[in-house]
């Protein structure tokens, strides 16, 4: 529906046939026998070439077609006398949608770094990089979809106002509709939130794990694909404070299901990518080749597309926490003191640690099982050591936790137990206890950032730069 696409259009075969293309600017070049327009409209990395003889448009006209302006122009499909494309259209006319004066314009034809287009967020999508890296996270989202659905997954729609903490993190965003200079009070003069909104405190939500349990209880296999908030002071290239969430859960999988599972479903998303993404993906490993064509070899990135290959064609290694501890305890860096965090049994893995297994020691992506139940959350099923939980983490090179998942804890009185050993009143989760009283079922289910995954795949260095309008400490511009 609508009009031909630049997609399309550069797919058709020539034969003299009139066209409309519609898009943005990027380039207009003026030689003695003619003046090339390069157009986009964001259906592809690649531009569409129209070309008009000189003299052919007044002057006048001409000025107002400037890098960022938007044409509708009209012409024949010929085919393209120069390389680099198939097809360019010989103009016959141009009307001028919106012009982008030059001088104020922030995008004009040069490098910008990728802080001053974090700067300029509502207009970085029409960049060659940004364009690239919004198509493959739909892509990415469109496999995630088509993953669970196929695998019999039914997509559900948790909360995004909750009252529960899932994570135990502490760190979240309030919701209140309370007047704020004028806060009411109880008795004592704490906030008395009977008044707000929901007659309870609320918050936005960190993840929509513990409902999701519920309706894979009912439902046997759900995911949830959807926003979630933390509200951690965190400053890295690998935090937001808004993000998305996948999180399926399934009734009657145990922890080796659960990592089958999480294997299969992150090589067959980055497939999609692989096959319907070439183009964006070439164009993003040669920009990333360009960044560090100066650094010496050994500091180098793996080509992308050999790294998103590796991952689809490799096993991933799998062993527990304790023997991961005792490969870092033996290693060179540990031994050297080269890591910049302690290692001994019991710790919460860094990034650098993670980093390592992947990268030097197995060199392929790794799935670590059996933490100690301290460094992981409440709901985690229990270990017959008492001492380790069901956990499983996916690592990754470049990024090092991808998914976090493990086997649920379904045993109504070890749930309970280890709810009041991490301070949480019972009280505030009597529903999702509820489902360990009423027919309770071993399951199983993970979470996936997909801001991680889209890092992953498009070899960026940074999170914020992909996703469309990033929220972090101090910034919630646009």
């Amino acid at each position: 529906m609508g009009p031909l696409q630049i997609k399309e259009i550069l797919q058709t075969s020539p034969e003299n046939q009139s066209v409309t293309v519609k898009g943005w600017v990027r380039t207009k070049r003026e030689s003695k026998n003619a003046i090339f327009i390069a157009l986009n409209d964001g259906s592809t990395i690649h531009n569409i070439q129209a070309v008009a003889e000189p003299g052919q448009f007044s002057a006048e006209l001409l000025s107002t077609v400037t890098t960022g302006s938007c044409l509708k122009i009209t012409g024949q499909l010929v085919e393209s006398q120069g390389s680099g494309q198939l097809v360019e259209v010989k103009i016959e006319d141009i009307l001028v949608y919106g012009t982008a004066d030059p001088e104020t314009f922030p995008l004009q034809p040069k490098k910008h770094s990728l802080e001053f287009l974090r700067e300029i967020a509502h207009l970085r999508p029409r960049t060659n990089t940004f364009s690239a890296i919004l198509r493959i996270r739909h892509a990415l989202a469109f496999a995630v979809h088509q993953y669970f659905n196929d695998g019999g997954f039914f997509y559900l729609h948790t909360p995004v106002i909750t009252a529960s903490d899932a994570e135990g993190a502490g760190e979240m965003f309030r919701v209140t509709t309370l007047d704020l200079n004028k806060l009411p009070r109880t008795e004592e003069g704490a906030i008395n939130f009977k008044e707000d909104f929901f007659g309870r405190e609320a918050n936005l939500t960190v993840s929509g794990q513990l409902e999701g349990e519920l309706g894979a209880m009912a439902l046997s296999k759900i995911y949830t694909f959807g926003p979630t908030f933390r509200a951690e002071n965190s400053n890295t290239t690998r935090h937001l404070a808004e993000f998305w969430m996948i999180e399926p859960e399934m009734a009657f999988f145990e922890l080796e299901d659960n990592m089958d599972l999480a294997e299969d479903f992150v090589k067959k998303v980055i497939t999609y990518a692989l096959i319907n993404c070439k183009d964006d993906l070439n164009f993003l490993q040669n920009r990333l080749a360009e960044e560090e064509k100066n650094k010496p070899q050994n500091e180098r990135s793996i080509p992308l597309l050999e790294k998103l290959s590796f991952v689809v064609d490799n096993p991933f290694e799998r062993l527990t926490y304790t023997e991961a501890i005792e490969i870092l305890l033996k290693s060179k860096p540990h031994k050297e003191k080269k890591f910049q965090y302690p290692v001994g049994w019991g710790i919460d893995l860094s990034s650098e640690h993670e980093r390592y297994l992947v990268e030097k020691h197995f060199k392929k992506p790794v799935i670590l099982t059996n933490y100690p139940k301290e460094i992981k959350s409440f709901y985690m099923k229990l270990d017959e050591d008492g001492k380790t939980v069901r956990a499983m983490d996916v690592l990754f090179p470049g990024i090092g936790e991808i998914i976090g998942g493990s086997q649920r804890e379904e045993d109504y009185e070890k749930l309970l137990g280890r709810v009041k050993e991490v301070g949480i009143d019972p009280e505030n989760l009597w529903w999702y206890l509820e489902t360990r009283k009423f027919g309770t079922a071993p399951h199983s289910g993970f979470g996936l950032g997909f801001e991680r995954l889209v890092l992953f795949v498009t070899g960026m260095s940074n999170i914020r730069d992909v996703i469309p309008f990033p929220r972090y400490p101090k910034s919630a511009e646009f």
